[in-house]
């Protein structure tokens, strides 16, 4: 028989809420009541739903033990022959409490079916858990049977008093057979009860919760297609806070190949083997395979949270988003009890995927904290969490941040975050195919030539000073629409369009006749002399035009063919590029502009690095690291560091000397270069080609 599918006729006819829970927790059960027969106190942790159930359950067996019950849940009469709603519920649980401890002469078992809600705090303790605590004390001859739900933190005083404890969150898969009816096993479809997958939707529901929720299962026996009895069954197992996202890897997510291969190999193919599983070890010990601790980092706007949210659709998992920040509380333990919140509503409904957005705010590596120190009781908070899953448990947590380095590390050891993906920022390709789904959701009609413009336009870096992230290419795709809707237009969208909602806003200084000028004299210097350089990447874009905030001008290269390896002939090539803009205002102007700064700057720097760190230097310097920066080189003798500065002057006077050959020897290229921007002020690599 597969274990998998159980047929019909194997499955009860009927069963009551107390039946079920005696079916599902009958190994718990026996273990409170042979606990209270010897005399030990009991703690029960359990949904307040479940509450009444289980206490009807363990007071039935211990009635052929001899022991009798007194239930403490306020409802009784007070002293003055006041009930408990005229004098309050908390009023009343204390009274009878009081009654019980002070007036108890026979052996019973005392029930408190709420005592989360009498000593619960996360702070100080009140007034009336003060009491309840002394009370609990003065009589060491009771015995204690205590009712706690997940969502209420006791104090450990409190808890002390119960030696033995069992936690009744969940449903044990091997149970979960005898809590369906076979009325209800019709709705979901035929051949029988699929138990595994049954217990994917309903695994974080209580034996009552889910008798509630399969007994109002609708619709057809036996249907071809009981997609809509599953579908029904997942969102009724939601909880508040919780959602059901809809974003498909490959449709809603544009490019990012290797780190979607990642995705479905390491998590989601892993998790559809187990599906097709039919042997119950075979199935655990694929289960122990899944990661259920994710890191996606990488820099801010890259879809590191889309990401999560598409891996949550394919897991069908319901997910919650935290903010890290949002976590924080000034009140002592206020913040832990908010991460047990997290993780018990994600349990209750597994499956389920928990997102904590920057978590990095509150989990940095312990002992960095400069603040009120709360986040160290968070990490471990989250710590206990993270290692207190189920084997078959499916509950999901990732999280999200822009330095994985900052982290604790015993987050990122096995078992817990063991899945790192990095989401770096889009290139050209990756651009693409954003675009590519912003142009079908926005029905923006790009044609070819608009969505490769846009990707050329967006290899710079943005205006905000970072590289174009996904972000901001979904931003552009908004501009593009709102100017379609607005001007009313209904034709492909075209690289004017794109340049227009590029630059329509962008606050361009007014420049003098004069200033434009040497503007253009300086932008093709750069170009002049980066076309005759053999290892610069070619030029796709030159702009007089203010595009990039912060620059009058720039001129804008393809992305290199070689990212990772940098050659000793490139470096030079780069410097004499960057000497390009200042020796062309030389030349043809007779002067030189500040707007040379960032250049020299630049220029400065990679020189160092070629002479101090890369051994690149002249042939009479030893080839060693000296250290970088213009204190670097601290750790050496002054003779030592005067050379290795002469190093880098001669380096700087090589590229600029060089530079200066290049134009004088095309000087003609350079001014006719310098009137194609003054007239067009934007030159793209077409025109540029006609010059070398």
């Amino acid at each position: 028989m597969n274990p998998r599918r159980l047929p019909e006729k194997l499955l009860p006819e009927a069963i009551t809420p107390f039946q079920a829970v005696e079916a599902a927790y009958p190994e718990a059960l026996a273990r409170v009541v042979e606990a209270l027969r010897r005399g030990l106190a009991a703690l029960v942790e359990c949904p307040k739903g479940l509450t009444p159930y289980v206490y009807k359950c363990v007071r039935d067996r211990l009635k052929s033990e001899g022991l009798a019950c007194t239930y403490l849940d306020g409802r009784g009469e007070g002293a003055e022959g006041e009930g408990a709603l005229g004098r309050g519920l908390m009023a009343g649980m204390v009274d009878a409490l009081r009654d019980a401890v002070r007036g108890a002469v026979d052996q019973r078992v005392i029930v408190l079916p709420h005592l989360d809600l009498l000593t619960s705090s996360t702070g100080t303790l009140t007034t009336e858990a003060r009491e309840v605590i002394s009370l609990m004390y003065e009589n060491p001859s009771l015995q204690w049977l205590g009712f706690r739900d997940p969502s209420f933190p006791i104090p450990r005083v409190v808890t002390d008093l119960f030696p033995h404890r069992v936690s009744l969150l969940g449903l044990p898969r091997e149970r979960l057979a005898q809590l369906v009816t076979r009325r209800e096993a019709r709705k979901l479809g035929r051949d029988g009860l699929d138990v595994y997958a049954l217990y994917s939707h309903v695994s974080g529901l209580d034996a009552v919760r889910l008798r509630n929720l399969l007994g109002a299962l609708q619709g057809e026996d036996h249907p071809v297609d009981p997609s809509a009895a599953w579908r029904w069954l997942r969102e009724a197992t939601v909880e508040p806070g919780l959602s059901l996202p809809d974003v498909d890897l490959e449709r809603d997510l544009g490019g990012y190949a290797g780190v979607k291969k990642r995705i479905r190999r390491e998590i989601l193919d892993v998790v559809r083997h187990t599906a097709g599983l039919d042997d119950p070890a075979a199935i655990e010990r694929a289960e122990a395979l899944v990661p259920r601790g994710i890191i996606f980092w990488g820099p801010p706007g890259t879809g590191k949270t889309l990401f999560a949210k598409a891996m949550a659709t394919a897991l069908g998992a319901a997910v919650q988003v935290i903010s890290g920040p949002e976590l924080k509380s000034r009140w002592v333990g206020e913040s832990e009890a908010r991460i047990r919140q997290v993780f018990l509503r994600a349990r209750q409904s597994a499956p389920s995927l928990i997102i904590f957005d920057e978590l990095d705010a509150f989990a940095s590596a312990r002992g960095t904290y400069t603040g009120s120190g709360v986040e160290h009781s968070m990490v471990n908070q989250l710590l206990t969490e993270l290692d207190g899953f189920r084997a078959n448990e499916r509950v999901f947590v990732v999280g999200t941040t822009n330095l994985v380095e900052a982290l604790d590390p015993a987050l990122l050891r096995p078992g817990r975050f063991e899945f790192q993906l990095h989401v770096p920022y889009p290139d050209a390709a990756d651009r693409d195919a954003i675009l590519e789904v912003h142009d079908r959701k926005l029905d923006l009609q790009m044609s070819e030539e608009a969505r490769a413009y846009a990707v050329r336009q967006s290899a710079a870096v943005h205006e905000g000073g970072t590289p174009w992230s996904g972000d901001h290419l979904q931003a552009l795709g908004r501009a593009l629409a709102r100017r379609r809707l607005r001007d009313g237009l209904t034709g492909p969208t075209t690289p004017a369009d794109v340049d227009a909602a590029l630059t329509e806003h962008a606050d361009r200084p007014s420049l003098t006749a004069a200033e434009r000028y040497v503007v253009a004299t300086h932008e093709a210097g750069h170009a002049v002399c980066a076309l005759h350089c053999p290892h610069m990447p070619s030029i796709d874009r030159i702009s007089i035009r203010s595009d990039v905030a912060g620059a009058l001008g720039f001129v804008r290269y393809a992305d290199p063919a070689h990212r990772y390896v940098v050659t000793r002939g490139q470096l030079l090539d780069l410097l004499c590029t960057l000497f390009g803009g200042r020796e062309a205002e030389r030349l043809l102007l007779a002067d030189l502009s500040v707007g040379s700064a960032h250049d020299l700057r630049r220029a400065t720097e990679v020189a160092r690095d070629v002479v101090g760190r890369f051994g690149m230097g002249p042939d009479d310097l030893e080839v060693r690291d000296f250290g970088a920066g213009p204190e670097g080189n601290g750790h050496v003798a002054e003779p030592t560091r005067a050379r290795v500065d002469a190093g880098v002057r001669a380096v700087l006077e090589e590229a600029r000397a060089r530079a200066e050959a290049i134009l004088t020897a095309h000087r003609g290229a350079l001014e006719t270069l310098r009137d194609l921007l003054l007239t067009h002020e934007v030159l793209d690599a077409s025109v540029l080609a006609t010059l070398e």
